[in-house]
């Protein structure tokens, strides 16, 4: 059928921040399904936290919210943006978890929002284990043999019933987080509870392990009316037991008799179409490699990792097209956009093999557990294309960027053949390379069979690669062998090496087009994979083309990796954008098969092949450029930049000597002395006794890193020679080329600078300052712009540095600059000149294209004609905070504290009008819970203890218990703070790690002066936190910027929605634009709020507004905001928002003040009126006094005592006098709702009472899913109370009418006072009548104007 034409507005809930287990295919995804909903004239709505990603960028969707991805936010966008649909299959497993709360809870159905994709019925059937299970069951597919586990004890006693090992499955999470196998009870103890607490329903699967199975995935599609298509088949290189994201994955699957691959396909149809999904679907199967058993393991009833795999694979466009079926398209009527005949409903077909290799994070961290298993820990991905396995897995590793050219591993060559064949055992990531080691030494495939449950037909492959080999070191090279050579994948390089013979020949590559039909149809849009043959389709393409357009090739960014991630592809694709507007034919060469620069359609012309010299060298001989970008391809790109001069390519933009004098620390001090410009003291190393030499002629501490790295890696901080030794034997086993710098390390706020510079001019569209002080690596710093801590004569001395520093190296478009600032001396610490990691993030909060104007730079154009200007570009009027995410609960063995070298995977943004606003958006985006009650652990190193008392005392402030140990407990006590102290791991039993898993503690601070080596305390400790999910804080800089945000009035309900697409515009228009607000001040028993007539025009972000106004010494004071608006059903509507900001659904008080108003201000003229609140409409009747009103009497409702109504998490019809612990104390509670949640609490004493310490935990405990008010009251008589309340939102107030009405009916359902009777409640400001009967609760009270005014508010 067409499009449905009920679907105008969409909303897109992307994927977040880059982690293990979700990365950038999701961004290449998002990307694809905006694009194909624009492409129908739908209006879309995007929300996404993550600055780096395409997804978020204005083309790609009308309004962008980069806004935290938590059920309250996307709430408020919905009704902030009324879109009619949801998007939910696009966002990996958080877009569709989210998507499940909102149908769940009936929210989408109050709002109008239909659910695109998948319903809710589909999701549980593949999400929800046990209804996976049934659903399998139901339609006759096999599974394996398990239980459905919502605690420990279930999980135990299914693997004491079918014995060890056994495999969890956690439900609703990705990359198989919290997930692995348990080969006793220890340890599934401990993967159980894990997961139990990742998944968000509680819930594990407990399976048979059957761990040497094969294992296979389909890709599959279905549309509406059914019709249904295999995409791709996929084939893991390793057996069941490695996560699919973890294996090396073959596709199309090369192993299966064709019996297996069309029982398998069918069953893959078969499930997609009882499931109902519809779109793209992912079904992973267990095969039993000796018969025909199968198995289902998992169905993921959405666009997955392994979806952007098979698109690239096959070219079949599966996010587009899963776009297309969403709003109403059947496959026969969506064209297939590679060949522009065929529709999607052809399925692809293969004549090549794909190859995709994972790249993991172990470079980076050399004390992780390499293991592999269920639980993913891959950071990225590479894909490879060939004629043959032979080629295509050789091609992937030399693409995977592990510094090797073939499956030799230098490292192995030293073992005996009984190491290398006890190696065989490890399922590790180096597995692939002791096979072949293994083959080298002649042990047999067969043997190998038996040990790794590889399947004999990729063991033979790789025999053959051996046999070549072998041939090749110790045969004369003749053409024959050599032309062998080159169609197995070899370069030309590793050919001479191996043989130690000159070439005989030198074979030009001949590229193949991908066209998803096996050549039955010409491609129109060109995607290139290289092999060795006779037929060149892309030179023939090219020809044919007879394009007059300069051509320019732009090299990607290689594997997704901890330092260099999704922002240089953002910076990549933007390039190509800008080379294409320019006027020129653009190529672009990549292998990374997640990204949107590796689109079929992003480029003129794609070549997916390894970003080596000699692979590149031959795209070039085919392509003939008029030169190469390598500036936004991080070092992988810039790597390439000397050969390709060498080889007499035209680099466009900085050179490469330019490049190299950034990194070279001879020429670049020199550089730096001519200018006088400072920056840290240092020295070049190249061997351990030289470091030593250094470190102790500059003293400790110092930094010690690589030259020519980007991410930091290998950087740390040295404090002793012991440290300089151990890095030093790290470092060097790496067979380094170029120096290892030493500097004296300079704590110091560091600054960052992105600049653009066309040889004349510089434009710096922002300064960033990081919250944490040098010494933590910039992409795992909370990042804040504009910087805020500069002086005007410091900002200064910045800007011309910049510009001088840019000139000098003669930089031809960006330069990222890191500054420290130490003792008021502004240092330099480093000089790129090139795209850096921060580049979207400063685009897209500046509205300054960067990318673009360096492209134009580059080119030759100049800044003062780009109509941006040139030296510091305008601030805008918001603050914007980056704040890095880190995928620690995936890496067993990592230390988490923070230092130089980076350890983070993604990023989210914050954008707020002030500090305090950006830092808590960013901090919940991040994932941070933002907990304001339990213990807060402190364990700090000597160096800290200064400073530490201050930053404890924050958090004493708020409520938190203080732990200790000894040694800080001391400091703690000296500044006058109680604190317990508690012992550290090695000192006793009952130690930090028992504190820990007592469940007692919110958060963490750690630091140490020692790290890295998981046998230490500190490292057990904060490995620990990780695994129980507690926030562990690892600078003093990120602690106190947390316990300031936690002191702030922020939450999830009051920040302001930023739509960044209008950001610039709206702001630019208002220029600071101020706004004169009437309002009036009113107060009933003391309950003061401020009240503003909006009947004819709306208050935009009235949550905020509140905070601001309410404020009692920076505002006009009170206990919030009341907006009396038009209403289409009473005399008004009322919203309330508290102090805080967020909204409630009634106020008792308040709503007496709106009578008052309506009346006294001639909008109403009758005595008896109703006013529309979120709780219903009430009637109100008005008692006048000289033509003004001076009480009202309000029908408040019945009271709702069901809990689940209320809500509370409690059994029962009622909650009355019911026994729970709240803020470690027994308290007998009564709940009742009056439109908003009450809990009553009886005392024989309220004016004593601590209402600071004891509401908040009341507030806040997870009894209470929307929090809430507490009353405490001490009964006087039968008719008398006295009430003090705690109200959500505000804190102690002087009164509370609904809190009123809730307290009289719990003191009668208690048998303290009758139904039916008037029941005086006393509170701080006054006094109410409130009266309960079964028809309904009624109140009684005066409502008085305190003051009039106007208000100046900045927009």
């Amino acid at each position: 059928m067409p499009l449905n034409k009920e679907i105008k507005k969409v909303l897109v809930i992307g994927s977040g921040p880059i982690v293990i287990g979700q990365a950038v295919e999701f961004d290449y995804a998002g990307t694809q399904a905006c694009r194909a909903l624009k492409e129908e004239g739908l209006e879309v709505v995007l929300v996404n936290s993550n600055p780096a990603t395409i997804m978020t960028d204005a083309a790609m969707a009308d309004e962008i919210y980069i806004e935290p991805l938590t059920l309250d936010t996307v709430k408020r966008i919905i009704e902030k943006e009324k879109p009619d649909s949801l998007l939910s299959t696009l966002g990996g497993q958080t877009g569709l978890t989210l998507s499940m709360q909102l149908a769940k809870e009936g929210f989408l159905e109050s709002h109008n929002v239909r659910l695109l994709g998948a319903n809710p019925e589909t999701i549980d059937k593949a999400e929800d284990r046990l209804i996976f299970k049934e659903t399998m069951q139901q339609i006759g597919e096999p599974v394996i043999p398990s239980v459905i586990a919502n605690d420990v004890d279930t999980a135990i006693d299914f693997a004491n019933r079918v014995g060890y090992p056994v495999i969890v499955r956690p439900a609703f999470t990705l990359g198989g987080s919290g997930g692995g196998i348990a080969a006793d009870e220890a340890q599934l103890h401990e993967i159980a509870s894990a997961g139990l607490r990742l998944s968000p329903i509680t819930q594990v699967l407990v399976e048979r392990c059957i761990a040497g199975w094969k294992e296979i995935e389909f890709e599959v599609m279905r549309d509406s009316v059914g019709n249904v298509i295999t995409v791709c088949s996929m084939e893991n290189f390793d057996p069941v037991g490695v996560h699919t994201g973890d294996s090396i994955v073959i596709a199309p699957a090369v192993t299966l008799a064709d019996k297996e691959y069309q029982m398998l396909r069918s069953a893959a149809l078969n499930i997609i179409t009882a499931m109902g999904v519809e779109g793209g679907c992912n079904c992973q199967f267990a095969l039993n490699p000796d018969t025909f058993e199968y198995a289902v393991i998992e169905v993921n009833p959405r666009v997955s990792r392994s979806s952007a795999l098979a698109s690239k694979a096959t070219g079949y466009p599966i996010a587009k097209v899963a776009s297309k079926i969403a709003v109403g398209f059947t496959l026969d009527e969506i064209e297939n956009a590679v060949t522009g005949k065929t529709c999607a409903c052809f399925e692809p077909t293969l004549d090549y093999v794909v190859v995709k290799v994972p790249k993991w994070p172990f470079d980076k961290f050399v004390y992780a557990k390499r293991t592999l298993g269920t639980q993913m820990k891959a950071t990225g991905e590479v894909m490879s294309i060939g004629q043959s396995f032979e080629e295509a897995i050789m091609k992937a590793v030399r693409g995977a960027e592990l510094s090797l050219d073939t499956l030799n591993l230098p490292k192995l060559f030293e073992l005996s053949d009984d190491e290398v064949d006890t190696k065989l055992y490890n399922c590790d990531d180096e597995r692939l390379f002791v096979v072949y080691e293994a083959l080298k030494r002649g042990i047999s495939c067969e043997h190998i069979h038996e040990i790794t449950k590889i399947d004999l037909w990729f063991l033979y492959k790789l025999q053959n690669l051996v046999c070549l080999q072998k041939r090749l070191e110790t045969e004369p090279l003749t053409k024959e062998l050599y032309r062998a050579a080159k169609k197995y994948g070899f370069l030309d390089s590793s050919i001479q090496k191996l043989s130690g013979q000159a070439l005989p020949m030198r074979m030009k590559a001949a590229y193949k087009m991908v066209d998803t039909c096996g050549a039955e149809f010409d491609a129109q849009t060109p995607y290139f994979y290289g092999t060795f043959d006779e037929e060149d389709e892309a030179g023939e393409f090219i020809r044919a083309k007879h394009s007059d357009r300069k051509t320019v090739i732009v090299f990607g960014s290689g594997p997704i990796r901890i330092g260099q991630g999704i922002e240089f592809d953002y910076a990549s694709v933007h390039c190509v954008w800008a080379l294409k507007k320019a006027g020129f034919d653009v190529v672009i060469i990549n292998n990374n098969p997640e990204t949107v620069s590796t689109d079929f359609n992003t480029a003129d012309r794609l070549y997916f092949e390894p970003l080596t010299p000699e692979d590149v060298m031959h795209v070039i001989e085919v392509e003939k450029p008029y030169g190469a970008v390598v500036a936004f391809g991080g070092q992988t790109a810039i790597k390439l930049t000397k050969h390709l001069e060498k080889e007499g390519v035209h680099i466009i933009g900085t050179s490469g000597d330019a490049i190299d004098l950034a990194e070279d620390r001879e020429r670049f001090d020199a550089l730096l002395e001519r200018l006088g410009i400072k920056r840290p003291q240092g020295h070049s190393v190249m061997t351990t006794e030289e470091a030593l030499r250094a470190a102790d002629s500059l003293g400790y501490p110092v930094l010690m890193r690589p030259s020519y790295v980007l991410g930091g890696q290998n950087m740390i901080i040295a404090f002793s020679d012991d440290d300089i030794r151990e890095y030093m034997k790290i470092i060097l086993s790496h067979d380094i080329e170029n120096p290892v710098l030493i500097d004296k390390y300079l704590m110091g706020t560091e600054l960052e600078v992105d600049a653009i510079c066309d040889g004349k001019d510089v434009l710096i569209p922002g300064v960033m300052e990081h919250i944490e002080r040098a010494g933590v690596h910039s992409g795992d710093s909370i990042a804040v712009y504009p910087a805020w801590n500069l002086t005007a004569a410091q900002k200064n001395r910045l800007l011309e540095y910049t510009k001088q520093l840019a000139l000098a190296l003669d930089t031809k478009g960006l330069v990222n600059i890191q500054y420290v600032m130490h003792e008021g001396e502004i240092y330099v610490i480093e000089v790129n000149p090139r795209s850096s990691r921060t580049i979207p993030y400063i685009s897209k909060v500046t509205g300054v294209p960067m990318v673009d104007l360096a492209v134009r730079a580059m080119l030759g154009e100049k800044l003062e004609t780009m109509g941006y200007g040139t030296g510091l570009y305008p601030v805008p009027p918001y603050i914007c905070v980056k704040v890095p995410v880190f995928s620690f609960e995936k890496l067993t063995d990592v230390d988490v504290q923070l230092g130089p070298e980076m350890k983070s995977t993604g990023e989210v943004l914050g954008i707020g009008r002030t500090l305090d606003e950006a830092i808590y958006k960013g901090l919940v985006a991040a994932g941070y819970r933002m907990q304001v009650e339990g213990g807060v652990l402190i364990t700090v190193r000597d160096s800290d203890k200064a400073e530490i008392a201050g930053i404890a005392r924050r958090y004493d402030e708020l409520g938190f218990t203080l732990y200790a140990t000894e040694g800080t407990a001391a400091v703690l006590r000296e500044a006058g703070l109680y604190v317990n102290a508690v012992k550290k791991i090695h000192e006793s039993s009952e130690n930090t790690k028992t504190l820990l898993e007592s469940g007692r503690i919110s958060y963490i601070i750690s630091t140490s002066a020692k790290g890295r080596l998981p046998a230490r305390d500190s490292v057990k400790l904060r490995r620990r936190a990780v695994e129980l999910g507690v926030p562990c804080l690892t600078s003093l800089d990120t602690a106190r910027a947390l316990a300031d945000s936690l002191k702030s009035k922020f939450t999830e309900n009051n920040t302001e929605l930023v739509d960044i697409n209008h950001m610039h515009t709206r702001r630019a228009a208002s220029s600071h634009a101020v706004r004169t607000i009437p309002f009036t001040k009113m107060q009933g028993c003391g309950n003061d709020y401020i009240y503003i007539n909006c009947m004819d025009e709306e208050v935009e972000n009235p949550e905020e507004l509140t905070v601001k106004l309410a404020d009692r010494h920076f505002g006009i004071g009170g206990d919030g905001v009341i907006l009396i608006c038009h209403s289409d059903v009473a005399a008004a509507k009322m919203r309330i928002f508290n102090l805080d900001g967020s909204e409630g659904k009634m106020c008792g008080n308040g709503i007496r003040c709106v009578g008052k108003y309506l009346y006294d201000n001639h909008i109403v003229n009758s005595e008896r009126i109703s006013v529309e609140t979120l709780s219903g409409i009430k009637d109100l009747t008005l008692n006048i006094l000289d033509g003004k009103v001076y009480s009202v009497r309000v029908d408040m409702g019945k009271a709702e005592l069901v809990p689940d109504k209320i809500p509370v998490l409690l059994p029962g019809k009622s909650v009355v006098n019911h026994p729970v612990k709240i803020g470690g104390k027994q308290q007998y509670i009564t709940c009742v709702s009056m439109g908003n949640p009450h809990c009553v609490v009886f005392c024989d004493d309220v004016d004593s009472l601590d209402l600071e310490a004891l509401g908040r935990p009341f507030e806040m405990n997870t009894l209470f899913p929307q929090r809430v008010n507490t009353e405490f009251v001490r009964i006087i008589d039968r008719q008398t109370l006295q009430m003090r309340v705690w109200e959500r939102g505000s804190g102690e107030t002087l009164a509370c009418g609904t809190g009123a009405c809730a307290s009289a009916v719990a003191a009668v359902l208690n048998g303290y006072c009758e139904k039916n009777s008037d029941i005086t409640v006393k509170l701080a400001g006054g006094e109410l009548i409130i009266r309960y009967t079964d028809e309904a609760v009624y109140m009684t009270g005066e409502a008085k104007t305190v003051f009039t005014g106007e208000v100046e508010v900045t927009l």
